[in-house]
């Protein structure tokens, strides 16, 4: 998939951060973006299939449906378990980036960030799938 047809949701209960995220995104050339402003508004989205969305980065900590909630489901659903998902948080404790990897996260950015680790990290998951299906 070219990057340029990617498709970002961000999930946040920070509106700032959001639009931090949105800006950030836009900055190195992505502008196709929805927003969510937690995970269940997130999932509502993802499971309606409404939208071609195809890459989320999510927050860890948010009402109703945190982050990492919001990934187990993602996981958990055959029509969506192959969206790549980083985690947005500001949880730096090492057992939680571990605990993110094994719930099937893609990435892990602590904020704050700037857009070329975002753009880095992206470009690494993207990089990653594609050679994952030039194998399969």
């Amino acid at each position: 998939m070219a990057t340029a047809d990617l498709h970002f949701l961000i999930v946040d209960d920070f509106a700032p951060m959001r639009r931090i995220v949105s800006a950030l995104l836009k900055d190195i050339g992505y502008s196709r973006q929805t927003e969510a402003d937690d995970g269940s508004t997130a999932w509502k989205i993802l499971e309606s299939g409404a939208s071609s969305i195809n890459f989320v980065l999510t927050d860890w900590n948010m009402p109703l449906l945190d982050g990492i909630g919001l990934l187990k489901k993602i996981r958990s659903n055959p029509d969506l378990a192959h969206l790549p998902v980083i985690m947005v948080t500001a949880e730096t404790h090492k057992d939680n980036i571990l605990h993110a990897a094994e719930c099937g996260a893609d990435g892990y950015i602590v904020k704050p960030f700037n857009a070329d680790t975002l753009e880095r990290k992206i470009r690494k998951i993207t990089a990653r799938r594609e050679q994952m299906l030039a194998i399969a």
